[in-house]
């Protein structure tokens, strides 16, 4: 999860649909905004550490295995995203949409 990056994505947005994403954002308490190095720096230790080699099927954030999330809270992996058979059917429905 690279997190809230402000970049030239936004270029894309107008004023007003800028605005209510910040002012939603701001809501949260766990809510800053990452430069494009900060957002990048999770997704280049996965890809390039050995300390992580043969490391999948997790959830980072911020450089470190996410904590499940806490209601209220913006930051964490979902219960449902650690749900078994949930991961059992999506990978069965996966291999489906590839055989057709």
């Amino acid at each position: 999860m690279p997190g809230t990056i402000r970049s030239n994505l936004q270029r894309h947005l107008d004023e007003v649909e800028l605005d209510r994403m910040e002012a939603r954002m701001n809501q949260s308490t766990d809510f800053e905004w990452k430069t494009p190095e900060q957002g990048a720096s999770t997704s280049v230790l996965l890809a390039a550490s050995p300390l992580l080699d043969g490391v999948g099927g997790r959830y980072f954030e911020d450089c470190n295995e996410a904590e499940p999330n806490r209601p209220g809270s913006r930051r964490g992996v979902a219960t449902y995203a650690l749900d078994p058979e949930a991961a059992a059917r999506l990978w069965q429905v996966s291999l489906g949409m590839l055989a057709s």
